[in-house]
């Protein structure tokens, strides 16, 4: 029953994630706000709203460890699994903003957090700062998308919304019931995930940390994993990647920043998260980076390596918190094989990455010297 009643908070995550979105989404429209700057804004933002209910719901239960383990979890799985499983089905683009600007920002944050972290807690002024990081990062995208127009992708919008013109008091009060909706379905959700939970940390011998990290991250990503999924397919791969980097800046920023601004006592940061967990989540974030400029494309191969380091990492926190036998033996494969292997392949797509960079801005050159020769000699 404990087991059935995790699904059900799951699926009512789930589920109110995509109601609150489409609420929002219409009533963003409705106001008149652009439909490019509702989706880097509402709908990037609404796709962590699972993860944002469940670390309220935590913090209010005194489930610090969880609300925590839930924020790094999800960053682990979106790039990892997500990434993984989307780029395998397609080859994923990757647009030069992420590689210059959000990926790096990404990295920044997570090593900022690490930073606050050395003392074993994020202190309140610490949630405090990462708050006004996610409304500065807002305001960003605001202003990016007002310079961009207000046309952009407006056919995808209303085939997906709908349209808004002529909305009458019928659709305003849907809309602002679907937001309704949606806000119940999570606050519901959360709780019943949160609760049983713990309870099956506790049944099977688990942190509340390592319950966190696995079941729960997992399932707040859902949403993240789906519209990457489903836009991997449709052939819109950069969305694919663009939903998972703007997912995890909320994640470290918005999510954590409110999980730690609502701690007056700070949130305890257990020593496991800080030598290992929050480690792994900025080595995943500094991954992405020659693995994202090599060609802007993260190939099959790849994914299916972010994928199998994905199901490396749950094995390791499953023999961790089980004492399990095979932890040495893992451990020490993991440490002597297989990370130099991947450093040296990452250190190598970053080589191969700037010499191309370097071979087409060569060409780029020439050509410009070829034009500006054919010029002068036509003037003469």
């Amino acid at each position: 029953m404990t087991f059935l009643l995790l699904i059900a908070g799951l699926l009512l995550l789930t589920l109110g994630a995509d109601v609150l979105v489409r609420g929002s989404v219409r009533l963003s429209a409705r106001f008149g706000i652009a439909p490019l700057i509702v989706g880097l804004t509402v709908v990037a933002f609404g796709t962590s709203a699972p993860e944002l209910a469940v670390s309220i719901q935590s913090i209010l239960l005194g489930r610090d460890a969880i609300s925590l383990g839930n924020a790094l979890g999800s960053n682990i799985f979106n790039v990892l699994a997500t990434l993984g499983i989307a780029s395998i089905i397609a080859p994923l683009a990757v647009s030069q903003q992420l590689v210059r600007l959000d990926v790096p920002l990404c990295i920044g944050v997570s090593a900022l957090v690490l930073l606050f972290s050395l003392d074993g807690q994020l202190h309140q002024t610490d949630g405090f700062v990462l708050l006004a990081g996610i409304i500065t990062y807002t305001v960003f995208l605001f202003i990016k998308g007002r310079k961009q127009g207000n046309d952009d992708g407006l056919e995808d919008y209303e085939r997906e919304y709908g349209a808004i013109a002529n909305a009458g008091l019928i659709q305003w009060a849907q809309d602002f019931a679907l937001v309704a909706v949606g806000i119940f379905m999570l606050v519901s959700g959360s709780k019943l995930l949160v609760d049983n939970a713990v309870v099956l940390a506790r049944s099977w011998g688990m942190s509340e940390l390592v319950i966190g990290l696995t079941i729960i991250s997992v399932g707040t990503s859902l949403p993240e994993l789906a519209t990457s999924v489903v836009a991997s397919f449709k052939g819109e791969r950069d969305i694919a990647v663009g939903n998972v980097i703007g997912s995890n800046l909320f994640n470290l920023l918005g999510v954590l920043g409110v999980a730690a601004s609502l701690t007056p006592a700070g949130l305890p940061v257990p020593p496991d998260a800080l030598t290992f967990d929050i480690p792994v989540a900025l080595a995943v974030a500094v991954a992405c980076l020659p693995i994202f400029f090599s060609g802007y494309t993260i190939d099959r191969w790849e994914g299916a390596l972010f994928l199998g380091y994905y199901v490396a990492y749950m094995t390791y926190l499953v023999f961790k918190s089980t004492s399990n036998a095979m932890l040495p033996l893992f451990t020490t494969a993991m440490w002597g094989f297989v990370f130099p292997l991947t450093a040296m392949t990452l250190g190598i797509l970053a080589w191969r990455g700037w010499r191309d960079r370097q071979e087409r801005r060569r060409k780029l050159q020439q050509v410009n010297d070829g034009i500006t020769q054919e010029s002068l000699e036509s003037s003469q």
